[in-house]
């Protein structure tokens, strides 16, 4: 990827003329006027002549509500359930081999052993553009490391990584004064270093003696390690590396979405990501990773196996971990990560066994929860560790929707469909 740094600014609002306003909301040139007349769509003067330009974000959302009272609320409302896109976006496409960022395979990306950091700047940006050293990011967040120290003392141990995560970021916001409408520049070596925090951030959940080494690590991946628990060696940062960069984006998942919507209100970039954490937190989405662990705890062990998947299915309780909406045949990302780690100790082996049971009984293959799982027991983390990984992860995707929904310019606001007296 070139290093060549690249200005990215918010675009404008796109302004189109009266013939293209008009085929958008299938009317003719006198009811666009007339729309007009009545306040329902807004004008401004064209660059020749007496044409009038109108924004194309204000006639999609005309033409929104005109659909809606035809009939068409339903066909949106589908559309929220793992249906159509409901927003444009240049980021992540999701198809057969999983997400692909910007054009590039996640999985591929893994495969290659890309680092996480140029896969962040390649969401941002659509390239790694970073210039800063890791020296000079360290020096500028100085102030707010010393923040997360002293949330060292308030935090019991045992908390959720992500309920710990989304206290750092709300008391780093605190400490950060030009968070408010900040310059493209500011904002972009702000995303840099909040990774950073952010991953050295666990470690209020576990041991906040972990934060100093943490903060220190040079990579996201070595604080991370370090504030879980484990050293950060090239095996241990490889294997995180691989999680963080097929965890990092996945369209318009729930907690993008939240980020999207925050943003979209003009909210700064640490009140999007605690949005986000929010969201994440659910145990139908980050919170899956927990389930997964504790399904390896009720198994106990290899032999179990079968007899725990046959007890569940007897009760017709659900298998964490396992079948995804989006990729019927197998979720791409969990495929690479336990590929890539030796399930063979313990929890491993019995989670090893837990997935060979499902593929004999003919049922779901696993997915990126329970991938995320194994990266953590093959490196030896504690429970918890893996929706750590998912939050450290995801949060470069936040971030890239956040810039995003910024330079569309407009409002997330749906309508909902009354259904009551």
């Amino acid at each position: 990827m070139s290093r060549a740094r690249t200005a990215v600014v918010p675009r404008r609002r796109e302004l189109i003329g009266a013939r293209e306003a008009a085929a958008l909301l299938e009317i003719k040139a006198a009811t666009l006027y007339a729309y007009v007349s009545r306040g329902l769509l807004a004008s401004v003067p064209g660059t020749r002549g007496p044409s009038r330009l109108y924004a194309r974000s204000d006639v999609e959302r005309l033409k929104a509500r005109h659909l809606a009272r035809r009939g068409h609320a339903a066909v949106a409302a589908g559309a929220l359930r793992f249906g159509e896109p409901v927003l444009e976006s240049a980021l992540t496409a999701i198809d057969e081999r999983g997400p692909r960022y910007r054009g590039r395979v996640a999985v591929e990306l893994a495969r290659e052993g890309v680092a996480f950091e140029p896969v962040a700047e390649l969401l941002w940006f659509g390239e790694e553009v970073a210039t800063d050293s890791v020296a000079a990011r360290a020096e500028s967040f100085k102030p707010a490391a010393t923040r997360l120290r002293a949330l060292g003392r308030f935090v019991p141990r045992g908390v959720a990584p992500i309920s710990a995560l989304s206290l750092a970021v709300a008391a780093l916001a605190l400490v950060d004064p030009l968070r408010f409408d900040a310059p493209p520049g500011a904002e972009h070596a702000r995303a840099r270093w909040l990774l950073h925090l952010l991953a050295a951030a666990p470690a209020l959940a576990f041991d906040p003696r972990r934060l100093g080494p943490a903060l220190r690590a040079r990579t996201v991946a070595g604080a991370l390690a370090l504030a879980l628990g484990a050293r950060d060696t090239p095996r241990t940062r490889d294997a995180l590396d691989r999680a963080l960069v097929v965890i990092a984006d996945h369209e318009l998942n729930p907690s993008s979405f939240a980020a999207r919507v925050a943003a979209s209100t003009g909210a700064d970039l640490y009140a999007c990501i605690g949005a986000a954490l929010g969201a994440l937190s659910g145990p139908e989405h980050g919170g899956a990773t927990a389930r997964v662990e504790a399904l390896v705890a009720e198994t106990q062990r290899p032999d179990r196996a079968t007899l725990v998947i046959e007890e569940r299915a007897r009760r017709g309780d659900a298998l964490p971990g396992f079948g995804h909406p989006l990729y019927p045949n197998g979720d791409p990302r969990a495929t690479v990560l336990l590929s890539q780690n030796r399930l063979r100790h313990g929890a491993e082996r019995t989670l090893a066994a837990i997935v060979e049971s499902m593929r004999a009984a003919g049922r779901e293959p696993p997915n990126v929860d329970l991938g995320l799982v194994a990266t953590a027991l093959a490196l030896g983390l504690p429970a918890g560790a893996a929706s750590a990984i998912f939050a450290v992860g995801r949060a470069a995707g936040w971030i890239a929707h956040v810039f995003e929904q910024r330079g569309a310019g407009f409002v997330l606001r749906p309508r909902a469909r009354y259904t009551g007296p």
